[in-house]
């Protein structure tokens, strides 16, 4: 007797003949448009892998194209990339570049031996506490990269162990970055590098058309609401100055000076109280995380991410820019001594004289700082001289900083002061002479006027230090385009909505650059 067939339980298709009858949409674009796009698409990012000089840089190039599924494009580009990686000297202290370091040249078939990660150990030669806490992004990214661990590794099983256990409690922090809080959920179920790679990228497109650049995540995280938001605003004032095609890099970084400034200045002046202040001066000029302990919960994670940022700032450029870096540090710190002197006054209602006003309203410019930091960058250009020259706040630039000073305060005559603004020159100046804010402003424009004078004399007391005078004239130039009218364009934006337009949004018409060029 024939055996019973057994009836299978197997569920029927689900797409039955879905794909065979579907009919593709009609496209927007024609296929030559779209052929010829990706063309030049293609062509800019092997410009980019070309051209990109910072390791880091090309790090996070390389980790982007296969996060995108598009590396078989950029073979032999990337193939060099990854040589120039493992051939460098990479001292990085951030976990995050460190692992992702490792993990591009292991999954490269580049071998990284594991000591690597033996700086980020604590007293217990386990990952210390400080960076188990606080860094999400280096965390996932040691989880990542040490999922390529082989035979006789233990130290990456535990940084495995550890790191798990850290992401798994921070997937319950509400302040997580919706993106990054994704990428952690997803690494804890399967690992990147045992990802299937077309999925990888399915799910990462649309992440990375959130990431959101570094002010905002920062302004996000630090949740600082009160304090100005003024990301392009910030950039639009380092490019008037830092805008030769060599100096990208500087430009990037003294926009995120102006920008971490501008969180510190509006805390002092318009949010903390007197004794906060005094906190977070006292943490600052400590510089080191375990001052965290001094300062109110509200300003912990603006202090964590200042010491992170200048510690991975240091990391990227080279051993001949690092005391730049470490310059720009002290000068912040300089400055945020002046700010709680103003605070203090602010708070004691001193009414200063008019020459103790601009003696302190001068130091507590913002102008030596980015002089400073402008030297980031520019290699071989800025000699030992030249950095003296800049570092020691010479006659040009104590006169450009008050030339920023002066048409500040004639602007706030227009706006308004904040709540814990000083008395500004203008009101010093009524004050003291018993005049009115006309007769004043008249003559601190006459002042304007004569700090010029000293500026542009610099530019002839020595040709060596031609490079960073022609900078300092620039960015004393950028006082007048951003404080000019009796305005202050850059906590009022709404002014500089036409320039930031004409520069970054509506392209330079063909016909014109036809006839400059």
């Amino acid at each position: 007797m024939a055996s019973e067939t057994v009836a299978s339980n197997f569920e029927p298709s689900l797409w039955s003949t879905f794909f065979i009858d579907y009919e593709l949409k009609p496209l927007q674009r024609s296929e030559e448009w779209m052929r010829k796009r990706a063309d030049e698409l293609k062509e800019k990012v092997r410009t980019q892998l070309g051209t990109c000089e910072d390791i880091v840089g090309k790090m996070n190039l390389v980790d982007a194209i296969q996060h995108l599924g598009i590396e078989h494009l950029f073979k032999q580009e990337i193939d060099n990339t990854i040589r120039d990686i493992h051939t460098s000297e990479f001292t990085s202290s951030s976990l995050h570049e460190v692992a992702l370091s490792f993990r591009l040249l292991r999954e490269h078939g580049l071998w990284v031996s594991p000591d690597v990660f033996g700086k980020f150990d604590g007293d217990d030669a386990r990952l210390s506490s400080v960076i188990a806490d606080h860094d999400t992004r280096g965390l996932l990214s040691l989880y990542n990269a040490a999922h390529l661990l082989v035979h006789g590794e233990p130290e990456l099983e535990e940084a495995i162990s550890i790191a798990k256990h850290h992401l798994e409690s921070m997937t319950k922090d509400c302040d997580l970055n919706p993106v990054l809080a994704n990428q952690v959920n997803r690494a804890l179920n399967i690992a990147l590098p045992r990802t299937c790679k077309r999925l990888e990228t399915s799910l990462f497109i649309s992440e990375y058309e959130q990431e959101e650049g570094w002010w905002r995540d920062l302004y996000t995280y630090v949740g600082l609401n009160y304090a100005r938001d003024r990301a392009v605003e910030g950039y639009l004032w380092s490019c008037l100055v830092f805008y030769e095609k060599d100096l990208s890099f500087t430009r990037t970084f003294v926009a995120k000076m102006i920008l971490l400034v501008t969180v510190m200045d509006d805390t002092f002046d318009s949010h903390a109280t007197i004794q906060e202040c005094r906190q977070l001066n006292s943490a600052i000029q400590r510089w080191d995380e375990s001052a965290v302990t001094l300062l109110p919960e509200y300003l912990k994670k603006f202090y964590r991410e200042l010491l992170r940022n200048f510690k991975v700032l240091q990391d990227q450029v080279t051993d001949n820019d690092k005391y730049r870096v470490t310059y720009t540090r002290k000068e912040l710190q300089k400055l945020s001594t002046y700010y709680l002197q103003e605070a203090k006054w602010s708070h004691q209602r001193h009414k200063p004289s008019f020459r103790d006003q601009i003696t302190l309203s001068t130091m507590s410019s913002v102008i030596p700082l980015l002089c400073v930091s402008g030297t980031v960058g520019m290699g071989n250009v800025v000699t030992k001289e030249t950095f003296e020259w800049v570092a020691s706040r010479t006659s040009a630039i104590v006169a450009s900083a008050k030339i920023g000073r002066f048409m500040n305060d004639i602007a706030a005559m227009k706006r308004g002061k904040n709540k814990g603004d000083v008395a500004s020159s203008v009101e010093c100046y009524i004050n003291e002479h018993k005049v009115t804010m006309e007769v004043a402003i008249d003559k601190i424009d006459s002042l304007i006027k004569d700090e010029w004078r000293t500026v542009n004399q610099a530019l002839f007391e020595d040709r060596k230090l031609f490079p960073v005078v022609e900078q300092l004239v620039n960015l004393t130039a950028s006082m007048a385009f951003f404080y000019d009218d009796r305005k202050d364009a850059f906590t009022f934006a709404t002014h500089l909505q036409d320039t930031i337009e004409s520069l970054f949004v509506n392209p330079v018409p063909i016909q014109t650059i036809y006839y400059i060029s």
